[in-house]
């Protein structure tokens, strides 16, 4: 049987926020390189994924940068509704990586 780990725990910050009133960044932070290499080599994280758990169009996805110096990952994707605008539950942003809490990643 293959041991696995919550993304949430692998990580020190797991958070997300506005990337502009148009977007959403979320961010994927460690402090340990082990676990940034456990879940960059996995290859669990991808644009399938995050359509998937948020569900959107690969188009909606900005971009997922695995950024080595910081041993961090960046996803940013278009938010469903803008910023502010009539329907936004979360103007700041800071709430939507709940999906990502849970993924398991072999280790």
């Amino acid at each position: 049987m293959i041991q696995t780990k919550s993304l949430y725990s692998l990580a020190k910050v797991l958070r997300s926020k506005n990337s502009g009133p148009f977007e959403l960044t979320i961010d994927i932070i460690f402090d340990k390189e082990e676990n940034y290499r456990v879940v960059k080599n996995s290859g669990i994280i991808t644009n399938e994924l995050i359509c998937k758990l948020y569900n959107i169009s690969v188009e909606e996805i900005s971009g997922i940068i695995f950024y080595e110096p910081a041993m961090a990952i960046k996803i940013t994707m278009k938010r469903p509704i803008d910023s502010g605008s009539i329907g936004d539950t979360d103007v700041y942003g800071a709430q939507q990586h709940a999906p990502l809490i849970e993924i398991q990643i072999p280790v």
